[in-house]
């Protein structure tokens, strides 16, 4: 095979050479710092505020409600650390079992202080049950963290649902939106916190936003210059943050016409995998984010799979890239009850903007024969 296949998108996605048109001038001679107040800063600040104003708008926010980050990994720790902070009278936190390592960590550390923490199951396919949200919430809650779109499984989660409840309840809901922003409507009217990301959409690596309810305190976690409203200090990274309103600008206005063209690439993938023997699909195929899928083989080695597929050119994960050099069986599949021989046996495909169907007739045309010579070689027989 002489080109690569590129289907770990859930990972990162290819910047789009549109959104670097847009970003270069900012790296060259329009190159002012957004706090000065010269023509070069105006022209920075108008740049970042513009951004503001552009992701706001997908999200039916108010602008000043955005805030700039270095990512989504910062934009979960800034609504998880900055709402205990700002809050100490509020000792207990609420999150499901499958949620981004950058959720699940701050929970950690926050038990370690003390908090409770309580760690909501989910079914079978990965979807949490509001009622067990609206049991666990007491007067001592201090936030609820539920994702919006898992990047395991893509399985989608009740957000609306538990947004409501939250909102009855008087408790700030953070949704960590990562792979669900721009894919799916999100319903911001019962979200207290967002958080986002620029290179899941084909945008620059190094920048995402926290999107914050009015009426949410917060205390900020880096202090300096009192930039973005005094909650995260640091000169803006004016590139980057003018490429990341362009991504969501492209992803927005392209969003019907590519969720239909994945969804029925991701149909056709499911079936195919499928008919492979000792095969199983994890999450759901129809609640679920029309880029991903995620499979468990009997009897084989998820990363032996990954790194076959890679002599081959294609690129793929067994799971979240953030953690995939840990050997431990993912924690989602795990909390999804596939059993643990499966689980190390897993293969995630994920699509972007630059999957063609003939992409899809690549890997189809060799995954069969990898996960065969594969088997041949396992101490672990199926039926075994």
């Amino acid at each position: 095979m002489n080109t690569r296949l590129y289907l770990d998108n859930a990972a990162t996605t290819p910047l789009d050479p549109d959104v670097f048109d847009l970003m270069l001038p900012y790296l060259q001679e329009r190159h002012g710092n957004a706090s000065s107040l010269h023509q070069e800063g105006r022209q920075a600040r108008k740049a970042v505020e513009d951004a503001r104003r552009t992701i706001a708008g997908t999200l039916s926010w108010d602008p000043q409600g955005i805030l700039f980050t270095s990512g989504a990994t910062e934009a979960d720790n800034l609504a998880i650390f900055g709402l205990a902070h700002a809050n100490p009278q509020r000792r207990h936190v609420i999150c499901s079992e499958i949620e981004h390592h950058a959720v699940l960590h701050p929970c950690d550390w926050l038990e370690q202080q003390g908090y409770r923490v309580t760690r909501i199951p989910v079914d079978e396919s990965g979807r949490v049950d509001p009622q067990s949200v609206s049991d666990a919430i007491d007067p001592d809650t201090l936030l609820v963290s539920i994702m919006a779109g898992n990047n395991e499984l893509g399985v989608l989660e009740p957000i609306y649902d538990i947004g409501t409840l939250c909102r009855e309840r008087e408790v700030p809901f953070h949704c960590d939106a990562v792979q669900a922003f721009g894919r799916i409507d999100l319903p911001t009217q019962v979200i207290d916190l967002i958080s986002l990301s620029a290179h899941k959409l084909h945008g620059p690596k190094g920048v995402g936003a926290l999107a914050v309810a009015p009426g949410v305190k917060l205390m900020p976690l880096i202090h300096g210059g009192g930039h973005e409203r005094g909650l995260r200090s640091g000169t803006e990274n004016v590139a980057a943050i003018a490429g990341f309103a362009a991504a969501c600008r492209l992803m927005i206005e392209q969003r019907e016409a590519l969720t239909e063209r994945l969804s029925a690439l991701r149909d056709r993938l499911i079936d195919a995998v499928l008919s492979i023997p000792a095969t199983r699909l994890n999450g759901d195929r129809v609640d679920s984010l029309p880029h991903i899928a995620n499979f468990s083989f009997a009897a084989i080695e998820g990363e032996s799979l990954v790194m076959k597929l890679d002599e081959r050119g294609i690129a793929a994960s067994t799971g979240s890239a953030c953690s995939s050099p840990n050997l431990e069986p993912s924690h989602v599949l795990q909390a999804i009850g596939v059993p643990i021989e499966m689980a190390h046996g897993s293969l995630r495909i994920s699509m972007g903007r630059q999957t063609k169907a003939t992409d899809i007739d690549s890997l189809l045309a060799v995954l069969p024969d990898v996960v065969a010579e594969l088997r041949s070689m396992s101490p672990f027989k199926l039926g075994a």
